[in-house]
């Protein structure tokens, strides 16, 4: 009788093990679809079981058979903007998702400033965090961890935006959330949220891209241990980002590299992190990033600016990119920049500019483009140059060099939004501009947005 009884239990536990339907984390009650898409839903289930889905904004159904993995996978369409929806999934029992919005999902990463939050003691946070109930902003955030190899399921949950769940979320992404909604006429937001204090860049991405690459492996074995987070190629991206690929998104937001700083080859770094992302979901979306800040860092006082001047060579290395320079809101003494309403506004405004199209506003600082000699005058030339300025009305911060490259100081003059440098240098060859570690950029347009630091011979 007593072995009877044991049958019966295990018979129970293994029944119920092998028809429970579900579903990874990224998939919830409160959760963002991608609008106006075919967003893909997975999961697990029995072998060969059948899965129905019943999508509430239109009570379609779909259907498929879990294979031999136990994994089930469908793809769905999703409507214009709105909610709240319900979504069913049936099989041996039913899973019912509830309270979901259709709108633009956006993934922030990288590391600190990207993670920083309003309780770190962001500007004005007390304020921001009291006005930050709204039902149409969304939050997942994902548990930090490592793995050696990829994962198939994060730690997190979707929230919606209360002064409680805002006040430990990105700020950065809470104000891109916000301008965003705001332009877009109250469509909803979902922003994913993984990111790590303290992480290279080359943990993001996946190991193997590091590997085979020469440049990419060279760099990476100098980077060392850190008391506070990983450091050894595709950590992170097997534990935190591959378990989401595939959920659709609108695009990335990024803002890392002061633990890449020392490196003379962070655009290459960054480009191959986009670039295995997009494979990964299939996708060329839209990669937005933060330019670092201006700060006091290590003997080499050219090593942040070198970053900085990568990043911003990342833009004609790589599509579909975009970045924001924020040298006029950092604090030269402090690597986290409390200024991060700024940031997510000026992130918000690119992405409404080039990925929506509904902001026709100059949303870009003054970029490098090109220089040219004439009698021994360098006549340099910016992209997004309307209503050139300097600050202080005069510059001290561009330098010309000869074939030599030693770089002299030289005046600088504005003409016709080009600026024109005079120096002792007989034969100019060479030009750069805010070149140290903590200079901020005194050179703006008429959008009052400051121009990148650049090098021309880079």
């Amino acid at each position: 009788m007593k072995n009877k009884i044991l049958f019966v239990f295990f018979l129970m536990i293994y029944g119920f093990a092998e028809a429970n339907v579900t579903l990874p984390n990224i998939f919830g009650d409160n959760m963002v679809l991608q609008r106006n898409s075919e967003v893909k839903i997975w999961g697990w289930a029995n072998p060969k079981e059948e899965i129905k889905l019943i999508s509430g904004w239109n009570n379609q159904e779909y259907k498929t058979v879990t294979n031999n993995q136990a994994k089930w996978e469908l793809t769905i369409k999703t409507p214009e903007a709105g909610g709240p929806f319900t979504i069913s999934i049936k099989g041996y029992n039913e899973v019912l998702l509830k309270n979901i919005l259709i709108g633009e999902v956006w993934l922030c990463s990288g590391q600190s400033n990207m993670e920083m939050s309003a309780s770190w003691g962001i500007d004005n946070g007390d304020e921001e965090v009291k006005n930050a109930k709204d039902f149409n902003i969304r939050f997942f955030t994902v548990s930090k961890s490592t793995a050696v190899t990829p994962q198939n399921n994060v730690l997190g949950n979707w929230t919606e935006s209360t002064p409680e769940t805002m006040k430990y979320f990105s700020a950065v992404g809470y104000f891109f959330a916000k301008r965003l909604k705001e332009d877009l006429k109250n469509v909803p937001i979902g922003l994913i949220s993984s990111n790590w204090g303290g992480t290279p860049a080359e943990i993001w991405m996946p190991e193997e891209v590091v590997q085979n690459d020469p440049v990419l492996l060279e760099n990476a074995k100098k980077l060392s241990e850190q008391e506070y987070g990983p450091h050894q190629p595709g950590r992170a991206y097997n534990a935190m980002i591959h378990p989401i690929t595939g959920f659709k998104i609108a695009g990335t937001l990024w803002y890392q590299g002061e633990s890449n700083v020392g490196s003379l080859v962070y655009d290459k770094t960054l480009g191959a992190l986009i670039t295995s992302w997009r494979k990964e979901w299939k996708e060329n979306f839209p990669f937005y990033y933060v330019q670092i800040a201006p700060y006091k860092t290590g003997t080499n006082n050219f090593s942040n600016v070198t970053v900085r001047n990568s990043q911003r060579k990342l833009l004609k290395e790589v599509s579909n990119t975009g970045m924001v320079v924020i040298s006029d809101v950092s604090d030269t003494i402090d690597i986290h920049p409390k200024n991060k309403k700024s940031v997510g506004i000026r992130l918000a405004n690119l992405a409404l500019a080039e990925t929506y199209k509904t902001n026709s506003n100059l949303v870009n600082g003054p970029l490098f483009k090109g220089f040219k000699i004439e009698k021994n005058k360098v006549i340099v030339s910016f992209d997004h140059a309307d209503g050139l300025y300097f600050k202080n009305k005069k510059s001290n911060q561009f330098e010309v060099a000869g074939a030599d490259g030693v770089f002299v100081p030289a005046e600088a003059s504005i003409k016709s939004n080009q600026v024109i440098l005079t120096s002792k240098v007989v034969n100019p060859a060479r030009v750069r501009f805010a070149w140290g570690n903590t200079t901020q950029s005194d050179l703006f347009n008429k959008a009052n947005l400051p121009a990148s630091c650049f090098s021309s011979e880079e």
